[in-house]
Parts: structure tokens; sequence; C-alpha cells
């Protein structure tokens, strides 16, 4: 049977911001109006929104870092607010980026001055920090400053460092920004070992590949509400009605992209454009006549690259929350 190692009911977050020509005036922003879910030991959770939908608020209170207006939260049985300090021993958070690490230490030196600040006895990290460090794949540059690193490098390194007090639930808030492929990739596979290995993780990314890769369950957040809760192979077969047309057009005019638009069987339509060659992405309900339109807009010549595929964790995304999911 699973157990529900986060508990989340009715979450509300509210704050007050200034505004006006002398910020005299106050305003009451809702940044969470009362989300519920639940994460269960050993699974990876991904919660995805634009930004300002909630997600880093939803992450700092669940680790203790802010305190809910309002609902409650359960995080292994432990209230964040009153018993922060037994649950900050059992748990850890990584951001992306390149902060929470001591440039001017080395990668080991890092790791043992966070053991320290966990209690971590010294026998523990003769055998655990090179443990970590191996895991990363880090052990070479153990000694390097971490100064010396590329983005892929502290990264892994803010990987081990989340794992230093072998926290039962590992946050992590968008842990591949601004990262490589190779480096992302890397990172992707840490992570299906972590989990593996029994530990709980709760995701936040702009990613949607990443997200239908890595995680059991996905929330999509907007506004401060969950719009959606289900797995990835569940949310894409709410779209399995509509099919997704890619291609690339040269040289179309604003007049032809309005007839395109204008196609009936069109349920969204997105368009990049490096001149002089339009790039398309359209969901549609009838592809085949969709095609047939635009090879009467377009004609052979300019219509290259043309495929037919089914809807990704994407497409579910900009359907139900609409926008660009990067």
């Amino acid at each position: 049977m699973n157990t529900e190692i986060i508990q989340v009911r009715d979450l509300k977050r509210t704050y007050q911001t200034d505004e006006g020509m002398f910020r005299r005036k106050k305003k009451t922003v809702e940044a969470l109006q009362g989300i519920s879910f639940s994460v269960q030991e050993g699974e990876i959770f991904g919660l995805l929104g634009p930004n300002g939908a909630g997600k880093t608020t939803t992450i700092k209170i669940l680790t203790t870092m802010l305190t809910p207006t309002s609902g409650e939260v359960r995080i292994l049985g432990l209230d964040p607010v009153t018993e922060f300090k037994k649950l900050r021993m059992q748990i850890n958070l990584i951001l992306g980026g390149e902060r929470n690490l001591y440039w001017r230490l080395s990668a080991h030196d890092n790791l043992a001055y966070f053991a320290d600040l966990y209690k971590v006895p010294r026998h523990v990290q003769k055998t655990r920090i090179p443990e970590l460090l191996a895991l990363v794949g880090l052990t070479e540059v153990a000694h390097r400053r971490v100064e010396t690193f590329s983005k892929g490098m502290k990264q892994k390194l803010q990987i081990a460092r989340g794992l230093i007090n072998e926290p039962r639930i590992l946050f992590l808030d968008e842990p591949t920004i601004g990262l490589d492929p190779v480096s992302a990739r890397q990172l992707r596979d840490i992570l299906h070992e972590l989990k593996r290995q029994g530990t709980t993780i709760l995701l936040t990314t702009h990613y949607m590949p990443e997200a239908d890769e890595l995680c059991d369950r996905i929330a999509f957040i907007n506004k401060g509400l969950i719009t959606i809760l289900d797995t990835p192979g569940a949310l894409k077969k709410r779209i399995d009605q509509i099919s997704v047309v890619a291609c690339s057009i040269t040289g179309i005019t604003g007049e032809e992209l309005k007839q395109i638009a204008a196609h009936p069987s069109i349920v969204h339509l997105q368009v990049e454009q490096p001149d002089p060659l339009q790039l398309l992405r359209i969901q549609t309900r009838s592809p085949q006549e969709l095609v047939m339109e635009l090879y009467r807009i377009a004609g052979t010549l300019r219509l290259t690259n043309l495929s037919i595929a089914t809807p990704t964790l994407e497409d579910v995304y900009i359907q139900m929350i609409g926008g660009d999911a990067s």
C-alpha cells in the first residue's frame, strides 16, 4: 500500500505589495488560492506551470522557508511551521542555477561543510562524501575549487550537497535550468538512480520533455490553482483526439498566416519566425484537411519538413494552460 509522504490541503498564501506613484496603496496578491495534492513515498512528483504560477511559493512552504496564510501541510507527518527543526533534518532542497555553494572551497570541502551543518558524524562523512562524489561523477575533481567548475559540474555538486543528510524527500526547483543538453541528461540519470534507491522527489521544471521522462505524476498549477493532476500518459490521453502538424513555410505573409489560423480544425497555432523560414506547430482535430489547406496556401515549393504526430506533454500544457511551455 502506497504511503502519502506529503499531504497538502487547501493551501493558501497571500501577501501585500505597494503600488501607485508613491507606493501608498496596498494590493493583496494571492500566490496560492487553495491547492490540494499528495505525494506518495518513492515517487517523482512534478509541479509544472508558468512563471508566477505558485510553484516556488509551494516549494518554500513545504521546505519550511515560508509560512502559509492558511491550509494544512504535513511532510513525513510533521507540520513544517511548528515542527520545522525535526523536518529540516529529513529533507533537502536543490535550486537551479549556481547558488548554495562556496566557490572558493573544493567540492569535497563543500560537502564536508554542509555535512557538519547537518551534524553528520565525521566517521560517516568519510564514506558518504566519496560515495556522493562518485554518484554525481565528480570523484576526479573532488579537490578542485568550485570556481573552476562548469555549470553542469556545479549543479551535480548541488545534487550531492542535497543528499548529504540522506533526505527522505528531495525538493528540486528547476534543477536543469541553464544547463547544456549533455549535463541535463546526466542530471536526469542521477534522478532516475535516486528514485531507484527510494528517494521521494518533488520537482518543478519548465521543460516538458524532462517532466514527461521523470515524473510518475504531474500537477499543472496556474495563477495559484492546480488545474489538473494525473500521470503523464493519462494527461496526453486527454487530448488524444488531437494531432500535431509541424511544418516549415518559406516567406509566408501575414495574410496567408491568417488564412491558416482561420481553419476550423485548429485548436492552437504556434509560430516561430527565423526569417525567411517560418516554423509552424499546429494542434488540429483534422490533420488531413489541414495539410491540404497548407498545400493550397503555400504550395509544394514553399512547404517543407511536414510531419503529423501525436500530442506531447507540451501540447497538453499549451491546451490546458495556454501560452508557451518554456
